[in-house]
């Protein structure tokens, strides 16, 4: 039942048009690796991009109840852009290197040609929504 809710059969058709949902989410807890740029493309809007650096860490060993092992971790880049106008301007003013942030929004696959004329592929979060957690450490006391 919980299939047929997110599936619409053939038989719900307009035309040939198959109407079915399907998933693009994606959420991010990290830090800024750099503060943000605003680019604009002749005849497009303008983007805000940056990355977030998200951390992963495991304990090699045998048990992950003893002591024992070492802790390992990697580091994921991700390349953010920010389309939404109000949202897009706040993170460019607002948003600096090492604060912490949470991101939503979805995953983009692209192609570009770099400028040695090589195809390059390309992984963009399209954010639709930044939280800030912190200003980086920059807060002043009070």
């Amino acid at each position: 039942q919980v299939l047929r809710q997110f599936v619409r059969h053939e038989s719900d058709t307009v035309g040939s048009l198959v109407l079915e949902r399907s998933m693009n989410r994606v959420q991010l807890l990290g830090r800024v690796g750099q503060d943000p740029i605003m680019r604009q493309v002749e005849g497009r809007n303008p983007v805000t991009i940056f990355s977030l650096a998200t951390n992963e860490m495991w304990r090699t060993g045998d048990s992950d109840v003893t002591q024992g092992g070492d802790i390992s971790q990697k580091t994921t880049w991700h390349r953010i852009s920010v389309f939404r106008p109000g949202l897009r301007d706040v993170t460019y003013q607002y948003v600096k290197k090492g604060a912490r942030l949470y991101v939503e929004g979805k995953i983009d696959y692209g192609e570009y040609t770099d400028k040695n004329n090589v195809r390059r592929q390309a992984t963009t979060i399209i954010a639709d929504n930044v939280i800030f957690l912190s200003d980086g450490g920059t807060k002043e006391k009070v």
